[in-house]
């Protein structure tokens, strides 16, 4: 086991430097640097050159990239160019809210998932199988954008059930954090549930066509009992791969998800950085989120062994 999460961990730190110059090499091929955002259309050569100085724009493009990972090495991740405060501090007073609204949108995923996937499973061909993968495939279509502006003029405009955008802290109010964040999770849930039900429909088809399945039923086990007890825990590896992947794609579209509904999260805050060219928010908002992903990855890899003890991680 130590030498598997060694192994792994070492994979982590060469996907995260991958990033990192992936990162940091697109962002200064795209015309356009952060000057423009602090000056006015009235503004000098001499005033944009001075600014650029000031900023250390104009070293060279190898100079600041050392000088940027000399900073990562030390765990500083630079300063936020517009906001004028540290790029850490800046993510981790947002992550939170970014990590809650993808925690709730993916228990909804995973829990109507599997439920769906299940029952379509053990009414293979019939009307509610049928059923439950046209949604799935409506659901994998729909842009999560649309979805959200769909979902807000619905339950906030029509019905004001929710509010239409904005965040509460949990620590100010539970049933007002879960009113903001309902509508967004529900969005990014949505959008991917129609995965989740169709992986888990093969997984536990697979299984259902195996011969300790049918002993199960021959002895007198109830269907239910059957399918609760020995076919999904059976079927677990398959889904809990899905559940990883899911994770990692609500990570992405949280991005979107949360400008849609002005939730102050590391998404709305990379799309911030993006726009004003703040260069370091942008390098460290992508090195946070690929870590996360990665960091998700590891767990569910090691939930293997759990969930089937015939993994063996070694």
């Amino acid at each position: 086991m130590a030498f598997y999460l060694a192994k792994r961990l070492g994979g982590m730190l060469l996907v995260l430097v991958l990033v990192s110059l992936l990162s940091f090499g697109i962002i200064w091929l795209v015309p356009g640097d952060p000057t423009s955002a602090f000056l006015d259309a009235s503004a000098t050569a001499e005033q944009a050159t001075r600014l650029r100085h000031e900023l250390g724009l104009d070293q060279p493009l190898w100079q600041q990239m050392v000088a940027w990972y000399g900073r990562l090495l030390h765990g500083d991740l630079g300063r936020s160019i517009l906001l004028r405060r540290s790029v850490s501090v800046a993510i981790l007073e947002r992550l939170p809210v970014t990590l809650s609204l993808t925690a709730l949108a993916l228990a909804f995923a995973g829990l109507v998932g599997v439920a769906a996937g299940t029952l379509a499973a053990t009414l293979q061909n019939r009307w509610p199988d049928q059923a439950i993968m046209a949604a799935a495939l409506l659901g994998l279509s729909v842009p999560d954008f649309w979805l959200g502006l769909m979902l807000i003029l619905l339950f906030a405009v029509q019905l004001g059930f929710v509010p239409t955008g904005g965040f509460v802290p949990f620590g100010e109010s539970p049933s007002g954090w879960f009113r903001s964040i309902a509508l967004p999770a529900a969005t990014l849930a949505l959008v991917q549930v129609g995965f989740i039900a169709r992986m888990t429909r093969a997984a536990v088809l697979d299984v259902l066509h195996q011969d300790f399945i049918r002993t199960a039923a021959a002895k007198g086990l109830g269907r239910a009992r059957v399918i609760l007890c020995h076919a999904l825990p059976n079927a677990a590896v398959p889904i809990l791969t899905v559940v990883g992947i899911v994770a990692g794609a609500m990570l992405g579209g949280a991005v979107i998800v949360e400008q849609v509904f002005s939730i102050p999260g590391v998404g709305r805050l990379i799309v911030g950085a993006v726009l004003s060219r703040d260069y370091p928010v942008i390098q460290g908002g992508l090195l946070f989120l690929a870590a996360i992903y990665l960091t998700v990855n590891l767990a569910v890899d090691l939930l293997y062994a759990v969930a089937d003890p015939r993994v063996r991680l070694e």
